[in-house]
């Protein structure tokens, strides 16, 4: 449980000549009509792996919930009780790897976090997940344990240019107590590593097991598979994702 694919119509293809990993939308083709979930199969995952399907639902929710779009406090909500459910499910799967309650808790959230609910009304972002399919694509590390890497430095980038939603965050997911956005924003954000951490995924290029990331290159490729602009929080330019791809070397 991580992908979400038995509720949603995305897919990734990833070509290895040239190390490209691209992912498209085809809800009219992919999306399943019927799907049986069984937890029980989930329990022999390793941990790495239990881990970064953890990493990787939390990052759908996330790609919908930093929005800039206004008044989404239903989808809001349920992004966050989401978010909060999985946090605490995920403690417990980590311990007792057959805790059947806390597999079926975190299978279902997979599914939610992907089928689109938690996206309904609202502009999406997505740029982490580009950005994450390009460190895949040229080092093979596993899609969320990268997306635990650059998840937190793109939420950097955005806390000192457009904090609010990042401050909702941390107070809501984190109960972060500061009125200040941008070190409610931070907090949260220190909060969310230290989590990630807890369950034992990386929160740096070098915990990923990339000592010297060729950051010219992810750019370069990142601009040249989504074009000159991305994102849906910021517009984001080359330079842009340049500095979140620095941000996530520390």
């Amino acid at each position: 449980p991580a992908a979400g694919s038995e509720g949603s119509g995305n897919c990734v293809i990833t070509l290895e000549e040239g190390l490209h990993k691209i992912s498209l939308r085809t809800d009219e083709v992919l999306r399943p009509r019927f799907a049986l979930l069984n937890p029980e199969l989930t329990m022999t995952l390793p941990p790495c792996q239990t881990a970064a399907g953890i990493a990787d639902m939390m990052a759908h929710i996330m790609e919908r919930y930093f929005t800039p779009t206004p008044d989404c406090e239903v989808t809001d909500r349920l992004a966050e009780g989401l978010l909060k459910a999985i946090i605490e499910e995920a403690t417990k799967a980590m311990s007792r790897p057959d805790d059947y309650e806390a597999r079926a808790n975190i299978m279902w959230a997979g599914t939610l976090a992907h089928n689109g609910i938690c996206g309904t009304g609202r502009r999406e972002d997505w740029t982490s997940h580009a950005m994450e399919h390009e460190i895949s694509a040229v080092y093979g590390v596993a899609h969320g344990a990268g997306l635990a890497v650059v998840f937190p430095a793109w939420m950097t980038f955005m806390a000192m240019r457009s904090p609010g939603k990042i401050a909702q965050f941390g107070r809501r997911v984190f109960d972060v107590n500061d009125p200040d956005d941008t070190s409610a924003a931070l907090e949260g954000i220190g909060r969310l590593k230290a989590f990630y951490t807890s369950i034992g995924l990386p929160v740096s290029f070098a915990a990923l097991g990339v000592e010297h990331p060729d950051i010219d290159l992810l750019v370069a490729k990142l601009h040249e598979n989504k074009g000159e602009e991305i994102g849906g929080y910021l517009r984001l330019r080359a330079d842009d994702t340049r500095e979140i791809y620095t941000l996530a070397d520390f």
